[in-house]
């Protein structure tokens, strides 16, 4: 591969900017390309960060041999359309979170970038942040003993005017797949898949979830707690118990802001323990472990596996069901 790794973005939208920001830390990576439903947007999204070259629709975007890898960064409801479109064309792609609207679209996307032999990766960013990377290593070494719970939480009220695919049912609308995912995510990465789910929401007016309450159980006796809203303004942490102790992820527990706190004994005994930090939002580690794996020829990340991609889509469908969230993607209830 050649010494630069071209990227493209397809959605010139607030995360896209995020991302391409940041892929000025990744110092094999340059932004060969963006890609816009206009060319007015592409072109004062490619000047304000630098890209090569700027395109007013994603079929010319696909087409660019200056790109080697797509950040796909339109709302999740398009996933599925904007990931095909790219594996068809040979482009391997780092799909932004949530990776499709439900397991049957996740598979299908895996199976053809399989059948193409490309490259395809779920961006679940918080997986290579390094304060979660130092928690998991913490749980992994048995610090905290048995993890017996996971409680997690994730609200805020949205702005006004609120933007269509908040609560928009095409575009898989809701609590669930926008701030929601982090919650399962959080769970499936200290306990794993669940045993059995039960899960109640609020609708909005076009009948998605406007906040969702979610108990995962397990037959080990373990329990996980989550919730999700955008009706109130919450904590946004993540507490993971065990049998000897605790961690707090603190506000904004999914990103690099995060700080954790260490409950040696569960109760008083805060500890704050350090991990790497640079500046940026945090999206360059992620794009970093995309060009190893694409300078090592793999075609699927050995962190972000197919596999756990489809295990949160699968739970994700789960919770949906079991709260009576559903969208026209989905078919007949």
């Amino acid at each position: 591969m050649k010494q630069q790794i071209g990227w493209g973005i397809l959605g010139c939208g607030h995360i896209a900017a995020k991302f391409a920001s940041d892929l000025s830390h990744v110092a094999d990576a340059e932004l060969a390309a963006v890609g816009a439903r206009s060319q007015v947007n592409a072109d004062s999204f490619a000047k304000e960060f630098s890209a090569g070259r700027s395109h007013g629709s994603y079929e010319a975007l696909v087409g660019d041999e200056s790109v080697d890898v797509i950040y796909v960064a339109t709302p999740h409801g398009l996933h599925h359309q904007h990931v095909m479109l790219c594996l068809e064309n040979r482009k391997a792609v780092l799909c932004e979170k949530a990776f499709a609207i439900n397991s049957r679209e996740a598979q299908e996307m895996i199976s053809m970038a399989k059948l193409k032999n490309i490259f395809l990766m779920e961006a679940l960013w918080t997986k290579f942040l390094p304060n979660f990377a130092v928690v998991r290593n913490m749980v992994a070494t048995g610090v905290l003993g048995d993890i017996r719970s996971v409680l997690v939480n994730f609200g805020f009220i949205p702005r006004q005017p609120v933007t269509t695919r908040i609560y928009e049912p095409a575009l898989g609308g809701g609590t669930m797949l926008d701030i929601g995912i982090y919650n399962v995510f959080m769970v499936l990465s200290f306990l794993g898949r669940p045993d059995s789910i039960v899960a109640s929401m609020e609708p909005a007016e076009t009948g998605v979830d406007k906040q969702c309450a979610v108990t995962l159980k397990y037959k080990s006796g373990a329990f996980a707690q989550i919730f999700s809203s955008f009706t109130t303004h919450l904590p946004t942490e993540a507490c993971i118990n065990g049998n000897r102790g605790r961690i707090r992820l603190t506000h904004r527990f999914y990103s690099p802001a995060a700080d954790i706190e260490y409950f040696p004994d569960g109760i008083d005994s805060r500890q704050i323990i350090p991990f790497p930090q640079e500046t940026g939002f945090g999206y360059q580690h992620e794009a970093r472990h995309v060009c190893e794996c694409l300078r090592q020829g793999l075609t699927e990340s050995p962190v972000m596996t197919h596999a756990d991609t489809m295990e949160l889509m699968e739970t994700l469908d789960a919770i949906r069901k079991a709260a009576g969230i559903h969208y026209p993607v989905d078919g007949p209830v």
